[in-house]
């Protein structure tokens, strides 16, 4: 039998407050063992070990800062609602100032030309995700592959994951989200009031043999997708050629975002 959102808030309160530990009151609820991590794929899958994503920033800024391509067919891709009030955005990439989105930078001597240039960020999928550890009930998990998922069935909206996440990669969904798609596709699922989300590096075209739809998406390549822990991946090879940074690598979340700058 399900259980509300409403009455497995009051029952985990209700657990707490009687000293029997949060760990009883998931238990109360569980309908059975979790198997965060079983999904279906195709025999055309992509199959990789850990993927991982590089942006060539100089190509980025070539094609002119106010490209918005990638961004724009991520929302339609994914019935991203678009609200008018900022305070409701929900995101799964944007774009942000150099000097925010690498405050606390391991890399302070990069080139002045960046430091004023808007940076395109989204989940940064980590290898040690902390935002899967504080997840009461496995909707967020990582897949062996290296994508943090975000099932937004199993969201009760607690929110932990999003204070967990230092990249700011997550939203929550304060209003029915329906009624402000403005491109509804109908091959992916529409969600509702209440749940966090965030990218999920397409895994729904991955396990179909396709890239990310933004690296496809990208209309100067800046985009380079692939398997970390293949050394012939495109990934790999231009790791090997440019120089790159990573957002708050002194947090030991390992994130799978490289900037080629």
């Amino acid at each position: 039998m399900g259980v509300s959102r409403r009455e497995f808030l009051k029952l985990a309160g209700l657990t707490a407050a009687l000293g029997l530990g949060t760990g009883t009151a998931f238990e109360l609820l569980a309908p059975g063992q979790v198997e965060a991590g079983e999904y279906l794929r195709s025999e055309n899958a992509l199959v990789g070990k850990r993927w991982a994503m590089a942006f060539d920033v100089k190509k980025c800024l070539a094609n002119g800062e106010d490209c918005r391509i990638c961004i724009d067919a991520c929302i339609n891709e994914h019935n991203i609602p678009q609200y008018d009030n900022p305070l409701h955005e929900i995101k799964w990439i944007w774009k942000d100032l150099y000097r925010y989105a690498f405050e606390d930078t391991e890399n302070p001597y990069v080139s002045d030309e960046y430091k004023d240039k808007p940076f395109i960020l989204l989940c940064n999928h980590c290898d040690e995700p902390p935002c899967v550890r504080v997840c009461p009930t496995q909707a967020t998990f990582r897949r062996p592959d290296g994508i943090v998922m975000q099932d937004m069935h199993r969201c009760i909206g607690c929110r932990f994951c999003m204070a967990a996440c230092p990249y700011g990669s997550r939203n929550f969904n304060w209003l029915d989200p329906r009624p402000h798609i403005v491109h509804y596709n109908p091959k992916y699922p529409t969600r509702r009031r209440g749940v966090v989300e965030k990218c999920i590096f397409c895994n729904e075209r991955i396990d179909l043999g396709k890239k990310p739809v933004c690296v496809d998406a990208c209309p100067v390549g800046a985009i380079i997708f692939g398997d970390l822990h293949d050394p012939n991946s495109p990934i790999r090879q231009v790791l090997r050629k440019r120089f790159s940074i990573r957002r708050k690598l002194e947090l030991g979340t390992k994130p799978s975002m490289f900037y080629l700058i």
